[in-house]
């Protein structure tokens, strides 16, 4: 498969308490992560993420969970199958983490919209609540709702709390996922981290 993307670069690392530290800018605004170095993911990288999607028939992975001083950036990659019809109860609405999708590869039909039917709490025990975007809720359909159809460089915003549903798929989709995380609510994940991860 080949890659629409290159590498993921963030500019931003682990922070520094502001606090008795010397003003980077005398007289403007300082900075909301002091004296932080930027993070570099490899096209390489990425490309491995979906190779393990497609192997091992997993959907959702994180590559990288950063601390950007007032919040943490998530990068994953997700990759679904053909889908001809919506999965039962398959509307997804995260609370606090909002999420940019950048389409890598395929095409899909998604649907968003804040009003969700039949709303459902997710188990806080859910791997994907703990680890990539925090608290939410799941729903059989969203009233009202918006249809995209999305194809490779597309990118979607979806705020917190917007519900997204992925209708149809084609034959597959594989995207790029940058999920915003204000309050903190995910675990960092750092490169070695994801080495290991790559590595089982």
């Amino acid at each position: 498969m080949r890659m629409l993307l290159p590498g993921i670069l963030i500019v931003a690392a682990a922070p520094a308490a502001l606090a008795g530290q010397q003003r980077v800018n005398p007289t403007d605004p300082q900075p909301t992560c002091y004296m932080c170095e930027g993070v570099h993911i490899p096209r390489a990288e990425i490309e491995a993420y979906t190779a393990k999607a497609i192997a091992e028939g997993l959907t959702d992975q994180q590559i990288r969970d950063h601390d950007i001083g007032k919040g943490h950036v998530g990068i994953g990659v997700v990759y679904r199958g053909k889908l001809d019809e919506p999965r039962p109860n398959s509307v997804a609405e995260h609370d606090l983490v909002s999420e940019i999708y950048h389409v890598i590869s395929g095409s899909a039909t998604l649907v968003l919209g804040p009003d969700i039917v039949d709303r459902q709490r997710r188990p806080a025990t859910m791997r994907t609540v703990i680890e990539f975007n925090g608290p939410g809720n799941g729903g059989a359909d969203i009233r009202n709702g918006v249809a995209y159809d999305i194809e490779a460089g597309d990118v979607v915003i979806i705020p917190a709390g917007t519900g997204h549903w992925f209708t149809r798929i084609e034959d597959h989709i594989n995207y790029l996922m940058v999920r915003f995380d204000p309050d903190k609510v995910t675990p960092l994940r750092d490169a070695e981290q994801s080495r290991a991860y790559l590595s089982r």
